[in-house]
């Protein structure tokens, strides 16, 4: 999924939504950014709650490199859930996606990589050659390389890139024979979601 130019779009966003401007560098340039547009003379527009709203779904799939109508149908599923727990749903539907799984495990930096990866048909779950991004992965669920695949460049020099890799706990992962296993239901903490949960289903229900 295709977003624009990712520095363009972290500044409207905030440099969360891309691993690449989660930098140093990317904040400076961001202040000074800011810095000039404080000496002008034209003051920006307060958003609106809509405005606001649609910030947050922005952040959200951009964050995880979803389409719209990929988007929409998640929340409107939940939705449609009566006494369903909305944010626990909403996380639990975007960190499971294969694609995700593979960015969490460290098999490379970046979703948008990930996607690749699997799109390429690098990756089998519980034996089965997987080649879907958005594939739901379930407890219990085993992910592993291809064995056709080990040999290719592109993990080369995965060993080197797994030392400081840490998994959520929901993923039990071995290093060694780049197995892992989903052994619990992913739950972010507040200072792990980039985005307002509760404003993209306000802008979805209106």
């Amino acid at each position: 999924m295709k977003f624009g130019p990712k520095y363009k779009i972290a500044r409207r966003l905030g440099p969360n939504v891309f691993d690449k401007t989660e930098t140093p560098k990317f904040a400076l340039r961001a202040k000074a950014k800011e810095m000039k547009k404080s000496r002008s003379k034209m003051k920006p527009k307060a958003k609106s709650d809509f405005g606001l709203q649609l910030l947050e779904k922005q952040k959200a799939k951009v964050t995880y490199g979803i389409s719209e109508k990929k988007f929409y149908n998640y929340v409107h599923a939940i939705l449609s859930q009566r006494g369903a727990n909305s944010q626990d749903e909403l996380i639990q539907d975007l960190e499971l996606r294969l694609d995700n799984v593979i960015y969490r495990i460290g098999f490379t930096k970046s979703r948008q990589a990930s996607r690749q990866m699997v799109n390429h048909g690098h990756i089998d779950v519980n034996g089965m050659r997987i080649n879907i991004p958005s594939y739901k992965v379930k407890l219990g669920d085993v992910i592993s390389i291809r064995e056709r695949s080990k040999a290719k460049p592109l993990f080369k020099a995965l060993d080197e890139g797994l030392k400081d890799t840490v998994c959520p706990s929901w993923i039990s992962f071995d290093k060694s024979t780049k197995i892992a296993k989903i052994q619990g239901m992913p739950k972010l903490s507040p200072a792990e979601v980039k985005f307002d949960i509760s404003a993209i289903f306000q802008y979805y229900s209106r």
